[in-house]
């Protein structure tokens, strides 16, 4: 797909005019109003046919074209952004970031337990294993006679494992690149478009890949390692810092400011920009996960640089 070089922000109000327009009850104030803006600048024009060519292409798509417009008519504001995030990728992403989705925010819908942006949730399963799920996460869980299998459909989920269950009921997680089985033990997960993370606070846990099983590798406590369908990589000590979201906390110690801004954006909806002149400031603290705005306030007495809100949705971060 030939992507045009649209600003982030015309994209998102080309998104969501699309989804206005798509709603059936646009009124005329409303339609005045869009073509207002369509003639404002030409990449507003730009983004818009750009629109119109991936969404006819997407008719084609019947699955996925379905489940964005029962989406969009859900009244939940949370289900609504979550499908003008979704049709983001698929209009202005490209199709390498479409592939890389592996379609799974259609499956994140439907899955059995899930998480919005910004959102914690811990289940306990009828053995007493505890899943913990993080932001803008989702699971399923099928357990059969012989194994109890949850699937990480996306995001990132810490897994305390139950013993109310004989040793012959194995436990495993499934994620898009390996097969996880847990020996016992306290250990998350974090999927992301190409590869995963394991970390391992407890026990250990045997990492399979999809395509080459032969490459299965342990990590015991105190390990973490990536993986992907092929290998398991260089295994490296775990952070504890890193499981700080289990209590709403994101830990920085002396970490990029991009990378920080990267990880703080998983928990809250719309893009936080950094500008590349600032990105290699370094950062320590304790921040709260619940109020990402009051952690971008504190950003600006912290280092020498000032937060600009273009939208709610659209935060950038520049120099001072």
């Amino acid at each position: 797909m030939n992507v045009p070089n649209i600003a982030p922000h015309i994209a998102k109000r080309a998104v969501h005019w699309w989804v206005e327009l798509q709603s059936g009850n646009t009124r005329d104030t409303d339609r005045r109003a869009f073509e207002h803006w369509l003639a404002e600048h030409p990449d507003h024009a730009r983004a818009w046919r750009h629109i119109e060519s991936v969404s006819g292409r997407m008719r084609g798509l019947s699955e996925h074209a379905s489940a964005a417009r029962a989406a969009l008519a859900q009244k939940p504001a949370r289900r609504r952004r979550e499908s003008i995030k979704l049709l983001m990728l698929l209009f202005f992403a490209g199709g390498s970031a479409y592939v890389a989705e592996q379609r799974l925010p259609w499956r994140a819908w439907k899955a059995d337990y899930r998480t919005a942006v910004g959102e914690r949730r811990t289940i306990t399963l009828a053995d007493g294993t505890r899943l913990m799920l993080n932001t803008d996460s989702a699971i399923d869980i099928r357990y059969t006679a012989d194994a109890r299998r949850v699937r990480l459909v996306r995001g990132e989920i810490m897994v305390t494992t139950g013993h109310a269950e004989p040793s012959s009921r194995r436990f495993f997680v499934d994620t898009t690149q390996a097969t996880l089985e847990a020996l016992g033990t306290r250990f998350a997960v974090r999927q992301d478009a190409d590869n995963a993370r394991l970390d391992v606070f407890e026990g250990a846990v045997r990492i399979e890949p999809m395509d080459a099983p032969q490459n299965a590798a342990v990590l015991h406590a105190g390990e973490r390692a990536r993986f992907d369908r092929l290998q398991v990589a260089r295994v490296q000590r775990t952070d504890p810092d890193d499981a700080a979201w289990t209590s709403g906390l994101i830990v920085a110690s002396h970490m990029r400011l991009d990378d920080f801004l990267a990880e703080l954006s998983r928990y809250r909806n719309g893009l936080v920009r950094c500008d590349p002149d600032i990105a290699a400031l370094r950062l320590s603290g304790t921040y709260p996960l619940d109020d990402t705005d009051r952690v971008l306030a504190a950003l600006a007495h912290a280092l020498p640089v000032r937060v600009e809100y273009v939208t709610r949705y659209w935060v950038a971060v520049r120099p001072t």
